[in-house]
């Protein structure tokens, strides 16, 4: 696919591959300031211009050239910081394949990684002279990595890249493999190509309409995909800097976000709903007193749950620093899709909708009327981008749904990605497939739930989470917020609902982190009491268990969702960190978790084995 890009000079050029790209940015703009990183969220420690990176990524795609590596894959480990993006556009520099992956900490369970290395078939790996140190040492327990060629790119000679041979790279080549956590944490392979990337690009810029003179700020890891693209490549696309720090820099001290925001000037910034939470209740006053948000107009926000609660909060309370409650935007992606699928117009509001909760359980949208005695508030995710299409199809007849019904929402165009890498009846069973009563194209199924309404996107949640009790539907994200509402000692974004079959029937289950602060002084008693009141007032369900762990150590996936499914499993296998617990019934509690622990491995696999 060839998209004719118009740039802010009056040229155009015709553009369908990163490579591409970067080549012509480098020609026509090599001066210019692609990307800074703060080391510690507040330093400049390294810059970038297009021409810098050109050159860097030549040389590094030269030297895996030498190696025959065109068409291989390659793991690419790096700490935060700019020698990542060289490594990243030498592999597309050399018709290699990257496959973006976190780095390992010091004393960390490889076996994610492992598994990744194992499905990609990865041959190389690429990361930093240090990093590099770190995991020698540890090639004698991880064999799968002492398998393969390792190179530091910050030891490539710049001079290489007068060797480098342009590769032969379309639009259907592959850029790179994402990697995604899953509900299962069982990492998948999703195929991205060249012209994935520059349709979803596209789609991007119609939603946020930035410009050359926009200006970025971003802490999300790019090793997944709202990082990588939307904080990486999107500002390239329009030709826009962007200001990086390290992912840890932000959970540590919040304020450095927005800091950066107002130091630079930023036009462009976001992240997932938590962000914007954890700024409420960590930026303080006197900080709030030297922050000029002005500047701000896409305040971007997504890959979780989008709260109104926490949009009119965020708005309310930075008001005096000039944030305006219309730069936010809510949008919905996955790396399914590349990464976005459907956004707002940049300046409009947030469309906010609120529906009758009850009739919700039930799959069916009603308006509101405020008599209901549980009203549902839920933020619209925009609409459909260009010629990408949205259905909202009843996942069990395959037929689209009637409006003002849920149903699981489709998606069919070119930032569909090819595929699950080497899961050819995965890949058939998510990608390819078509409504039952018409032969169109093929459709992505997502997995989420959803209804549109006069064309906006509202998501309500994912097919596999949601709990049904007593014959009716309840959706886990509206559940955790409750929860973590109903005490001070809970920590927010943090909580994971799920049902568990006791004696025949599905019962509630909460598993909540609580805050650092509240650990030594937590009075077990009132906080499970609490959220037992809160559940039953808000959603008139029974606890049956309340578990209580330990700060920083829910699962979650790369891009910080709740793995409820990876929660569960371990309740069932008692292997949550647990601060303390309560069960409705602690005498049998313990026998039934081992022996549903033990059915559902057996199930598991016999799921697995191959029939002859």
């Amino acid at each position: 696919m060839n998209t004719c890009l118009t740039y802010s000079t009056g040229i155009e050029h015709e553009i369908s591959t990163l490579v591409e790209l970067l080549g012509y940015r480098a020609q026509n703009q090599p001066a210019h300031m692609a990307y800074t990183f703060l080391e510690d969220g507040e330093t400049e420690a390294d810059r970038l211009t297009y021409d810098e990176l050109d050159r860097q990524a030549r040389a590094i795609a030269s030297q895996l050239q030498s190696l025959n590596a065109t068409g291989s894959r390659a793991l690419l480990l790096y700490p935060p910081g700019l020698e990542f993006i060289a490594a990243f556009f030498g592999c597309l520099y050399a018709g290699v394949i990257a496959v973006p992956a976190y780095p390992p900490r010091r004393n960390q369970n490889m076996s994610r990684l492992q598994a990744i290395v194992a499905d990609a078939q990865a041959s190389v790996a690429l990361t930093t002279t240090s990093l590099l140190g770190h995991i020698e040492s540890r090639f004698a327990e991880e064999p799968e990595l002492a398998k393969l060629q390792w190179l530091a790119t910050d030891n490539i000679a710049s001079n290489l890249a007068g060797a480098w041979q342009k590769p032969d790279v379309s639009g259907d080549t592959l850029a790179f493999l994402q990697y995604t956590s899953g509900s299962t944490g069982t990492p998948k392979g999703v195929m991205v190509s060249h012209g994935n990337l520059w349709h979803n690009s596209t789609l991007i810029h119609q939603s946020f309409a930035d410009t050359p003179t926009s200006r970025g700020v971003s802490w999300l890891p790019p090793y997944h995909d709202m990082g990588l693209i939307g904080g990486v490549l999107q500002p390239m696309y329009v030709g826009a800097p962007m200001v990086l720090m390290p992912a840890v820099a932000f959970m540590q001290r919040p304020f450095r976000w927005l800091q950066a925001i107002s130091r630079y000037k930023a036009t462009t910034s976001g992240g997932p709903n938590f962000a914007f939470d954890l700024c409420l209740r960590k930026v303080t006053p006197e900080q709030r007193a030297t922050l000029d948000l002005s500047s701000w107009e896409v305040a971007f926000t997504g890959a979780e749950p989008v709260r109104a609660h926490t949009l009119e909060e965020f708005a309310r309370t930075f008001a005096d620093c000039g944030f305006r409650k219309e730069a936010f935007h809510p949008c919905y992606g996955m790396a399914e899709t590349t990464l976005i699928v459907s956004g707002g117009l940049r300046g409009a509001a947030p469309v906010i909708r609120q529906v009758d909760g009850a009739a919700l359980e039930q799959n069916r949208v009603v308006a509101a009327t405020g008599k209901e005695e549980s009203i549902r508030t839920i933020v619209g995710c925009g609409q459909s981008l260009l010629d990408l299409k949205i259905a909202i199809v009843d996942p069990d007849s395959l037929t689209p749904c009637p409006d003002n019904q849920v149903g699981e929402i489709w998606v069919s165009g070119s930032s569909v990605a090819q595929g699950y890498w080497n899961r050819p009846e995965m890949t058939n069973q998510a990608f390819h497939v078509h409504l039952a009563d018409r032969g169109e194209e093929p459709f992505l199924r997502t997995g989420d739930l959803g209804f549109l309404h006069d064309g906006e996107l509202f998501i309500t949640g994912r097919i596999k989470d949601v709990i049904i009790i007593r014959g009716q539907n309840h959706y886990p994200q509206d559940i955790e917020l409750t929860v973590e509402k109903s005490h001070p000692a809970l920590r927010v974004g943090c909580g994971a609902t799920f049902a568990v079959d006791i004696k025949g029937q599905e019962r509630l289950v909460i598993v909540q982190e609580v805050e650092r602060s509240y650990l030594r002084k937590l009075n077990v008693k009132e906080v499970v009491e609490s959220i037992r009141q809160a559940v039953a007032a808000e959603h008139g369900l029974q606890v049956y268990a309340t578990v209580l762990v330990k700060t920083g150590s829910i699962p979650k996936t790369s891009s910080g969702k709740i793995q409820r499914y990876a929660c569960r499993s371990g309740f069932l296998a008692g292997t949550l960190n647990v601060v303390e617990d309560w069960s409705e019934n602690p005498e049998n509690k313990a026998k039934f978790l081992h022996l549903q622990a033990e059915v559902e491995s057996m199930l598991q696999e016999l799921s697995t084995t191959k029939q002859p």
